[in-house]
């Protein structure tokens, strides 16, 4: 048996899909997913998704932390926090109809924010799942550059966010 090496990206049988970060001579430490650190034994039930070539010793905590956070983006839909702008903190979104007799829905904006980031979130994993599909290149353009549009008609929204490295990017201009 081949001994992993880390980064390996692993499916055990009872925790899930996880990172190895560290390895023994009996055990390996992974990262999984649903259930973080875990010790197992080197021969314990788990099918390897991909094995991480090289000695064990030759990886930075730096590169294992990236591909663990890739990997968490990639096979989860959990979001980043996302903190909205402090002007907004605490306030409530009204939609006012035209007709003065029809009462105004009220909406906390901390609520409304969260969807729109719920959104962005999903068209990201979208984007990740049509990138690795048996799609030809040209279908996975056309779609591509339809999600590009999407966050462009989404940009009205990025007002909300207290960072603008979080906005929602359209296509830009030449």
């Amino acid at each position: 048996m081949k001994l992993l090496g880390i980064g390996s990206r692993i499916n055990h049988v009872e925790y899930g899909k996880g990172v190895v970060t560290n390895v023994t001579s009996q055990h390996y430490w992974v990262t999984f997913i649903e259930n973080g650190l875990e010790t197992i034994d080197i021969d314990s039930d788990f099918e390897v998704i991909e094995a991480a070539d090289g000695d064990v010793d030759t990886i930075s905590f730096f590169e294992v932390e990236r591909s663990l956070v890739n990997i968490l983006k990639k096979w989860s839909d959990a979001s980043e926090i996302v903190p909205i702008a402090d002007k907004y903190k605490g306030g409530k979104l009204i939609l006012q109809p035209a007709d003065d007799d029809l009462k105004p829905y009220e909406l906390p904006i901390d609520k409304f924010f969260h969807k729109i980031i719920m959104v962005r979130d999903r068209l990201r994993v979208m984007e990740q799942r049509i990138n690795s599909s048996d799609l030809d290149e040209q279908g996975k353009i056309d779609l591509q550059q339809y999600i590009t549009r999407i966050y462009g008609s989404l940009t009205s929204f990025n007002i909300l966010f207290k960072s603008k490295s979080h906005n929602f990017v359209g296509q830009r201009s030449k």
